[in-house]
């Protein structure tokens, strides 16, 4: 297909979020004929559509190449695809739907803290019992991989459907693997994260299927996007730094980028200078210029700063490149 794809989430905080990060790229989505429509369009690219899906479908379309670019949670997409670095190209987090997956067991439980701990409790369990110690949990397949890499093997998995917090206080399971952003529903029902039991700090994510047919249009659609997101980026965490030097030498900007990894965007031959520089270096390099002889220097923000390297974009032109 030579149209471009792409899914964002159907509702809630995380279409927002997306809508808004779009925006910020100068991507403004247009929802067809309002909020009940599904398909949409990104004005003035005529050659994408946006498809608007529930989070883990966008996963689901991501990993049989439905969709070319999705918004999605990157627990959905280590969950729903076990050889996710395959199959897609995690291209960017959005600084948004911050969540951890984790392991969380009972507070009573005062002697386990660590998933060697855990290991200990679960061959106890057996050896009472004669039951493997159960783990509630909606994440199957990050549990499993998570457990065989911290060598705990002697449970089993009770795959749960509705809130999988309740499950030990209901007599479901002994522990849980589940999703939490404060950790405060976990305190609620009485049960703690293990020490080492963070399975996957997760966000919002822009990633692209390698699954999908990548025509010349639709790689062209990408590097358009890819482009505005990349600007708006660097803007958001560059700062431009102007300032009057008449007498400085061409080894002050040379230092200046050493220091601070400032670069000199141009230099009239009045003196006057101006580079950009990471947000948070910026009032230590305002003040080392005055330090230099500068008598002001301003700071300002900027809209979007573009640039002739993408390497957003490259990493997906390689990526669709090594897989034919």
């Amino acid at each position: 297909m030579s149209t471009l794809v792409l899914a964002v989430p159907s509702k809630g905080r995380l279409q927002e979020n997306a809508q808004g990060f779009f925006a910020r790229a100068g991507l403004e989505i247009a929802q067809g004929r309002g909020a009940r429509d599904y398909r949409g369009a990104l004005v003035g690219l005529k050659e994408v559509e946006v498809a608007y899906l529930p989070a883990a479908d966008i996963a689901a379309s991501l990993a049989s190449g439905q969709v070319h670019l999705g918004v999605t949670g990157e627990d959905l997409v280590r969950e729903q695809i076990p050889d996710a670095d395959e199959r897609v190209a995690m291209l960017a987090p959005l600084g948004f739907g911050f969540a951890n997956v984790v392991v969380a067991a009972p507070r009573a439980w005062i002697d386990v803290r660590s998933m060697a701990d855990l290991e200990d409790v679960a061959a106890g369990f057996r050896a009472k019992r004669g039951e493997r110690m159960r783990v509630a949990t909606k994440y199957v397949n990050l549990t499993r991989r998570f457990f065989a890499a911290m060598h705990v093997s002697d449970y089993r998995i009770v795959e749960s459907s509705g809130a999988t917090e309740g499950a030990p206080a209901a007599g479901q399971a002994e522990l849980i693997v589940d999703i939490t952003t404060t950790g405060a529903t976990l305190a609620a029902n009485a049960l703690k994260i293990l020490d080492d039991g963070i399975i996957l700090r997760s966000q919002a994510s822009l990633v692209a299927s390698l699954s999908a047919r990548w025509s010349p249009p639709a790689l062209e659609a990408a590097r358009v996007i890819l482009s505005r997101i990349a600007a708006e980026e660097t803007a958001r965490t560059t700062r431009e730094v102007t300032a009057f030097l008449p007498d400085a030498a061409p080894a002050l900007f040379m230092e200046a980028q050493t220091l601070f990894g400032a670069r000199l965007r141009f230099r009239s031959a009045d003196g006057r200078a101006s580079l950009n520089v990471a947000r948070a270096q910026a009032p230590e390099l305002a003040d080392w210029l005055i330090g230099r002889g500068a008598g002001h220097v301003g700071v300002a923000s900027l809209d979007y700063v573009f640039s002739a390297e993408n390497p957003l974009y490259d990493l997906l032109a390689a990526r669709v490149a090594a897989r034919g």
